[in-house]
């Protein structure tokens, strides 16, 4: 247990550092708001030289504060962690790291490519940079019909349209999508896979199949199908739990399973394809 607490430390850091990387040296010095808490902060340090980390920072306490209510505290607290770290170094490394101010059209890229690396990084072990993440989780715990993505979507739109007027420079917001693109397939290459309808599929033996199956709907939105099992050793009769996951979902789900059952017996394995709701659907 300590030592994935570490490795969740150590990945959330890293992924932290590579965020911050993506604004100190492209997006903030080329006027690139790609969205989110942080594009905002790139634009009213443009406009009054706030620090964007600080600005980050400040604006997360009332968003945790009610996200800690209505998402709990395992959540919360990861997000947290890749909040601060995030925050801290985006300020930390603005003076000591040569902005590049070069290619527009590059600055977009790659500031996008080391967004969506360092939120890859943070998402894989149950974090987030807080901000629009935590604001989308509790509009879709209560309203289950608005996406998460589609919550997300709007409020980068709206950052980023507010940004042409701000930066007077059309060009800017169109840099500012190419960001946002090239940061979401990032996360989807990294988390996903190169196939958006791939994931984990999760077999599970315990002798708390209702708690598990209710965690597992209600926690992570995932159906689980329940067969009956006869333990070919023991001769007893079992719950078989079958939960077709995202690879980004894994670490959660195998978290929720372990503090209901921590003697649960596990396999998880790899589906090359997985079609239905919640994955893609080919048809």
């Amino acid at each position: 247990m300590k030592q994935n607490k570490l490795i969740d430390c150590v990945i959330i850091t890293a992924g932290s550092v590579i965020y911050a990387l993506s604004v100190v040296v492209f997006t903030s010095p080329n006027n690139i708001a790609p969205g989110g808490l942080t594009g905002v902060g790139i634009l009213l340090n443009y406009l009054f030289s706030i620090p964007i980390g600080t600005f980050i920072l400040i604006m997360n306490v009332p968003i945790f504060i009610v996200g800690y209510r209505f998402l709990g505290k395992h959540f919360v607290r990861k997000s947290l962690l890749g909040t601060i770290l995030a925050s801290l170094a985006i300020d930390f490394l603005t003076p000591f790291i040569t902005p590049y101010k070069g290619d527009m059209m590059l600055a977009g890229i790659y500031g996008g490519i080391l967004s969506g690396t360092g939120l890859a990084l943070i998402f894989s072990r149950g974090g987030s940079t807080g901000g629009a993440d935590i604001i989308a989780s509790i509009i879709h715990k209560r309203h289950p019909q608005f996406s998460i993505g589609l919550i997300i979507l709007i409020s980068d739109a709206v950052v980023v349209s507010i940004s042409a007027l701000v930066f007077r420079s059309f060009e800017s917001a169109l840099y500012a999508v190419i960001a946002i693109f090239m940061s979401s397939k990032l996360i989807d290459i990294i988390i996903y896979g190169t196939s958006r309808n791939n994931g984990k599929l999760m077999l599970i033996v315990t002798q708390n199949p209702d708690v598990i199956l209710t965690r597992l709907l209600n926690d992570i939105s995932r159906g689980v199908t329940v067969v009956d099992a006869v333990g070919g050793y023991s001769g007893k009769n079992r719950k078989l739990l079958i939960c077709a996951l995202r690879p980004n979902q894994v670490f959660k789900a195998n978290s929720i399973v372990k503090s209901v059952d921590n003697n649960a017996f596990i396999i998880i394995t790899t589906a090359n394809e997985v079609n239905g709701l919640g994955f893609v659907n080919k048809n």
